[in-house]
């Protein structure tokens, strides 16, 4: 028999514990190729321009655009956000230095042109139909709360039976076809990645590990600011957990929806948070 080596099992075993937690599966490292637009060209009309409060949401606008070490172009690229990616601004206030602000990008710090960002507001009704597909589906709605906690799956539907958890989790047993664990829950309530939209086709495609970290999708926010349907994670020591905010004080008592444990189900009740816990933003 083939014994690994000491690096090798050392790799095996930090994979593991980075696996651990609530539906925790193994950590993905985005790519992205270092290159974007010709920051030089934008036209005065269309750049952003100004000082904005702390967090506030940023979208790209062209098809590549650089994130660079400093505010110009003689810096270098650290990485490269393609169109749509969602950035926030890291000052209080954020005024743009020369044109360019300071945001961060899949946990990367960096500077942004103007020239190629906007002010980014979430559709209208966007955050109320995530508090939906969280909310209770046991009586005709499309949410999650009522279901049973089904150990690495996100998957309900209106008006089906609940199902059940017995035992501790990760080798807790599950019966019935339906059930969430706490990230497989907020996967659907975000509908993240984007085809990830129906809540009735079973998908896990993060567990706590990937949201306890910054990326193209969400990011941290202060919980203080919290906004009806962000969320709030830790992963510590190979466990973690995390839930769907709806209202409340983000250092104190909140509600919350989520998929709190095998003996509990998925609920919607009210909590606190030890500071352990951060919070983050999709929309």
């Amino acid at each position: 028999m083939n014994t690994p080596s000491r690096g090798n099992s050392l790799k095996w075993l930090l994979l593991v514990a980075l696996a651990a937690g609530c539906g925790g599966s193994e950590p993905s490292v985005e790519v992205v190729e270092l290159k974007g637009v010709d920051e030089s060209v934008g036209t005065s009309e269309s750049a952003l321009t100004g000082c904005l409060a702390y967090n506030t949401t940023l979208q790209v606008t062209a098809s590549s655009l650089n994130l660079r070490s400093g505010p110009s172009t003689s810096y270098s690229i650290v990485a490269a956000m393609p169109n749509g990616a969602l950035i926030p601004t890291l000052d209080n206030p954020s005024c743009d230095s020369g044109g360019w602000y300071r945001v961060s990008y899949s946990g990367v710090t960096g500077w942004a042109s103007g020239s190629y960002l906007v002010v980014y507001s979430a559709p209208s009704g966007t955050r109320d139909a995530a508090i939906t597909r969280a909310a209770s589906g046991t009586s005709g709605a499309v949410g999650g709360v009522g279901f049973s906690y089904w150990w690495g799956h996100g998957v309900w539907k209106a008006a089906q039976a609940t199902g059940s958890c017995t035992g501790n989790c990760g080798a807790c047993t599950h019966s019935g076809s339906y059930g969430a664990d706490c990230s497989g829950f907020l996967a659907k309530v975000w509908q993240v990645p984007s085809t990830n939209t129906n809540v009735s086709v079973d998908s896990h495609p993060y567990g706590t590990v990937h949201f306890n970290v910054d990326s193209s999708q969400w990011y941290t926010i202060d919980r203080g600011a919290m906004q009806k349907a962000d969320a709030m994670v830790y992963n510590l020591d190979g466990a973690g957990h995390t839930f769907v905010y709806e209202s409340g004080d983000g250092w104190g008592s909140m509600v919350v929806h989520e998929c709190k444990g095998c003996a509990y189900g998925c609920v919607k009740n009210s909590r606190t948070a030890t500071t352990s816990y951060h919070g983050i933003r999709h929309f």
